[in-house]
């Protein structure tokens, strides 16, 4: 079973001319990571993409940043 685990927030900024990712830092040191061939480590993260063009047109306000995890 896979559990999606919110890890932050995407908006639109003030101006209205970036996107602003807030992410938790407690969720952040706490999710999964995978390392790469050169020994680099990541966090993989998702957001919805029809609700990010949502918040680009100015429909939402926020979407969620999450992780999914197998359980």
């Amino acid at each position: 079973m896979v559990e999606s685990k919110l890890i932050g927030y995407v908006r639109k900024s003030n101006k209205g001319t970036a996107l602003k990712f807030s992410i938790d830092t407690q969720a952040f040191s706490e999710a999964e990571r995978f390392s790469s061939r050169d020994g680099r480590e990541f966090v993989q993260l998702i957001t919805n993409i029809p609700k990010v063009e949502e918040i680009i047109s100015g429909d939402r306000e926020v979407t969620s940043i999450c992780q999914l995890v197998d359980e």
